[in-house]
């Protein structure tokens, strides 16, 4: 039946869409097909802090190397992403409540407040690059620059994105005007580092080493991976699972590799190393950093609704939109204080901690499970005393391993990068472990 039209042509189902907690998604709220997860994913995996990340592969790297990295690792963080959005497009479960059959109902709370902890910590970078690049805006324009007072106008209306919701903001605002932006200044940027790039020169031109050739590879699965704890959050609104796998994959993939290329060539192009300056620098880079602006905002938006999500997996009674204020009033109040000197080191740690924890996951479900989770192994009846209402110690032991490894590796060896090795020891460590115990409770 369709829906009663609300102001501005909103369907009320779809703003009855972000009230919805952790419980499983009703069928009627599950609408979104490819090309909604395409035009979502496209459009989260665009932004200043893509462009960010892409400098700092340069001139670590020389101009094919990154290229090359860029590549490979987003063929490997993209494949992690659509298969942690399949888990929640099968069964309808935000990300957090999809680690309740591996890890036991209490032993998703830790993952659950790490990825709160992470999502602040996105929404406040988001914030921050978007406060700082409008103040640059203002003072080039009008002479006056005013960090908080942009840091505040951003922060309310990330807020307000995230109380409309995720079918609200892919439907009424990326499909409408958000994607046309990135499409635009994408486009712009991209012809305008072509036609002024010395490509002969770039492309004889070496790195200095400083960073290898496994490291600038972890730097990119950085990206998509840390979106791997929020992927079934909106995936769990599909239609099937088909086809927000592929709208993910694909979508992510486009957006992550020309906006790391583009970070490469930027900062190769043009002759300052201030990411800000050089887009500015661009004839009519003032609008088109105005407009890319403008679609930052999905990108700190995913991280507050998530946030909310996720503590909701640890205390359900609590309210969505009341959660949603408070996540978004930290990122602010972090926004307000916060430096980018760290980012780098940032991202490291984000792939340190979910890389190992989606290997749990995708053991568990798709080679132990099999793609199939009970209702029971979502949402124990029998609360958190029954058996699936505690915590596996198998779970828990393959995760450290997996973040003792990546850890190990990034600080003692360094040329295979963390990322792929902590995924198979956590994946092989699970399930093998799994696999002895089940065997063990068979013959007893």
């Amino acid at each position: 039946m369709a829906a009663e039209a609300q102001p501005l042509g909103v369907p009320r189902s779809d703003l009855a869409a972000a009230t919805i907690g952790v419980e499983r998604v009703p069928d009627r709220y599950r609408v979104l097909g490819f090309l909604d997860y395409f035009v979502l994913w496209a459009d989260l995996g665009v932004g200043l802090l893509v462009l960010l990340a892409g400098t700092a592969l340069v001139p670590g790297l020389g101009f094919w190397e990154a290229i090359l990295v860029i590549l490979i690792g987003t063929l490997i963080g993209n494949v992690m992403l659509g298969l942690a959005g399949v888990v929640g497009s099968d069964n309808g479960i935000p990300s957090m409540v999809s680690l309740r059959p591996s890890f036991g109902q209490r032993g998703s709370y830790l993952p659950s407040l790490i990825n709160v902890v992470q999502l602040v910590g996105w929404g406040a970078f988001e914030l921050v690059i978007m406060a700082q690049a409008s103040a640059r805006l203002t003072q080039s324009i009008f002479g006056v620059s005013s960090y908080p007072a942009w840091a505040i106008v951003w922060g309310i209306v990330v807020i307000v994105f995230a109380l409309g919701g995720p079918l609200v903001v892919v439907r009424q605002w990326l499909e409408k005007a958000g994607i046309w932006i990135v499409l635009v200044t994408g486009a712009w940027m991209a012809f305008y580092a072509v036609t002024h790039a010395d490509f002969g020169v770039l492309m004889s031109r070496p790195g200095d080493g400083s960073l290898s050739f496994a490291q600038g590879i972890d730097l990119v699965v950085a990206m998509p991976i840390s979106w791997l704890p929020l992927v079934a959050d909106f995936n769990r609104f599909a239609r099937s699972s088909r086809s927000s796998f592929w709208g993910t994959v694909s979508g992510f993939a486009v957006s992550n590799i020309l906006f790391y290329s583009l970070g490469v060539l930027l900062i190769l192009v043009l002759p300052t190393s201030d990411l800000i300056g050089s887009i500015m620098s661009i004839a009519f880079g003032t609008a088109g950093l105005a407009l890319l602006l403008g679609d930052e905002t999905d990108n700190a938006f995913a991280d507050v609704y998530s946030g909310a999500i996720s503590i909701k997996n640890v205390v359900p009674a609590l309210s969505t939109r009341a959660l949603v204020a408070s996540i978004g009033a930290m990122c602010l109040a972090i926004a307000l204080t916060v430096n980018l000197t760290s980012f780098q080191s940032f991202l490291y740690l984000v792939g340190s901690l979910f890389t190992p924890l989606f290997g749990v996951l995708f053991a568990d479900y798709f080679l132990l499970k099999r793609r199939r989770y009970s209702p029971e192994d979502l949402y124990p009846t029998g609360g958190l005393e029954g058996p699936r209402g505690g915590v596996n110690p198998l779970a828990l032991i393959a995760w450290g391993c997996g973040i003792a490894t990546y850890l190990a590796e990034t600080t003692y060896v360094g040329w295979l990068g963390g990322t792929l090795p902590s995924l198979a020891v956590a994946l092989v460590v699970y399930l093998a472990a799994s696999m002895v115990v089940e065997r063990r409770s068979r013959r007893s």
